[in-house]
């Protein structure tokens, strides 16, 4: 269900944590859905059970998922987007980043934009299915 790429200079765990919300986003996993265990996914995933639990400490800090003692971690029912200082503006340094690599990339304005249509188009098929 989730993919991780080890060469990715993004650490591991915000792979996950990325991967998740896209997940979320796209309608794979929907409110009240169990996620895996820690355990189960280190191992789907081979990578260290510190890792996983890093990164649902993470979504569950977010208010995104929710761990419900001796029954497992669930996706929030009711989940509530928070604009956060912090993490809008490094979602503007990522933009920013972006759109230079964009631009020396030869992508003009509309193709640029066609591409984030397209983008918010894959994202959006998940909210028709909730």
């Amino acid at each position: 269900m989730f993919r991780i790429d080890q060469r990715n200079s993004t650490p591991i765990y915000q792979q996950l944590v990325q991967e998740v919300k896209e997940a979320i986003l796209k309608g794979l996993l929907r409110p009240s859905e169990r996620l895996p265990s820690v355990r189960e996914l280190a191992v789907q995933l081979t990578i260290n059970p510190n890792t996983i639990q890093k990164s649902y400490q993470e979504l569950e800090r977010q208010g995104i998922i929710e761990n419900l003692q001796g029954k497992g971690t669930f996706v929030a029912e009711h989940y509530r987007p928070t604009k956060d200082r912090e993490r809008l503006s490094i979602l503007k340094d990522d933009l920013r980043r972006i759109l230079v690599d964009a631009h020396y990339l030869g992508l003009n304005e509309d193709e640029l934009l066609r591409m984030v249509e397209q983008l918010l188009t894959e994202l959006k098929m998940g909210e028709d299915n909730r």
